[in-house]
C-alpha cells in the first residue's frame, strides 16, 4: 500500500476503508492535512446513536456524553416536563434527552443557522420531536418558557482566546465561535448563570460542561442559583457544574 492511506495510523486507515468510497486516498490526504476524521466519515457516535457532523458543528466528545449521563443521574427517577439546551450544535445532547424523556417538551437553541440546519437534520433522522430556536442563549427562547424550564443543559464555548493556538490542529478545524468564549474562557458560562433564574422552574436543574481549570470560578458564578457543585469527568478533571435552582 502506497500513498496517503498508508501513512495513517492503522485504526484510522480501517475506518476510512470501511466507508467503501472510491476517493479514499483523497480522504486520507485530507486527514493527514488535519481534517477531523469524523468530518471525513460524516458522522460521530453519541451515546447509543450517530449524528451527522460536518464543519458547521462541533464533533461530540466523550466528555459531552458524560454531561448527558450526569444529568440522568442527577434527575434520578424524575422526568422533566420542559428541557432546554443552549448552544445545541449538532443536536446530540437535545436528541439524547428527547430519547430519554419522550414526554418532555425539548427546546434547543443555537446562534448559528448552519448549526441548526445540521441539528434539524439529525432530529429528523432519529425521529425525535425538538423545537429549535435561533439566537444568542436565552434571547432565542420564547417568552412562554419563562419560569417553566425543569432542565437546562449546555456545552457552551469555554476556551479562552489565548488557548486557541494550543489546541490540536484538528480541533482548530472545528467552528471557532463554538469553542472560544472570550479572554478568560468563562464568559458564556457566566452569562448562563446570570440569565438562568428568569427561565427555571423552582427546583429546576442546570448542568453545563466547563473547562478543567475553571471549576472554582464557575462554581462561584452559578452559586447565585443555589448550591453549585463541580463534578469530574472520567479522567478526574473538573468538567461539569450542576445546580438546583433555589427560588
Amino acid at each position: 500500500m502506497n500513498g496517503a492511506l498508508s501513512a495513517l495510523p492503522p485504526h484510522e486507515r480501517r475506518r476510512l476503508l470501511a466507508l467503501g468510497r472510491d476517493d479514499v486516498e483523497d480522504l486520507a490526504r485530507r486527514r493527514l492535512e488535519g481534517e477531523p476524521l469524523q468530518y471525513l466519515e460524516g458522522t460521530a457516535a453519541f451515546t447509543d446513536f450517530d449524528v451527522v457532523v460536518d464543519p458547521r458543528v462541533l464533533i461530540p466528545r466523550p466528555e459531552t456524553e458524560g454531561l448527558f449521563d450526569l444529568v440522568v443521574r442527577e434527575l434520578g427517577g424524575d422526568a422533566p416536563s420542559v428541557v432546554v439546551e443552549l448552544g445545541t450544535g449538532s443536536g446530540a445532547i437535545a436528541i439524547a434527552l428527547a430519547r430519554r424523556f419522550p414526554d418532555a417538551a425539548v427546546h434547543a437553541t443555537d446562534i448559528s443557522e448552519d448549526a441548526l440546519d445540521v441539528a434539524r437534520l439529525n432530529a429528523r433522522r432519529l425521529g425525535v420531536d425538538i423545537t429549535f430556536h435561533r439566537g444568542d442563549l436565552f434571547a432565542a427562547l420564547p417568552d412562554d418558557l419563562r419560569g417553566r424550564v425543569d432542565l437546562l443543559v449546555s456545552n457552551p464555548p469555554y476556551v479562552a482566546e489565548h488557548e486557541w493556538r494550543l489546541l490540536p490542529p484538528d480541533v482548530r478545524r472545528e467552528p471557532r465561535p463554538a469553542l472560544i468564549a472570550g479572554p478568560r474562557g468563562t464568559e458564556v458560562l457566566e452569562r448562563i448563570a446570570t440569565g438562568a433564574s428568569e427561565w427555571l422552574a423552582p427546583g429546576g436543574l442546570v448542568a453545563c460542561e466547563i473547562g478543567e481549570t475553571q471549576g472554582e470560578a464557575v462554581r462561584e458564578a452559578f452559586a447565585v442559583l443555589g448550591d453549585a457543585r463541580i463534578r469530574p469527568d472520567l479522567a478526574g478533571c473538573d468538567r461539569y457544574v450542576v445546580v438546583r435552582y433555589e427560588r
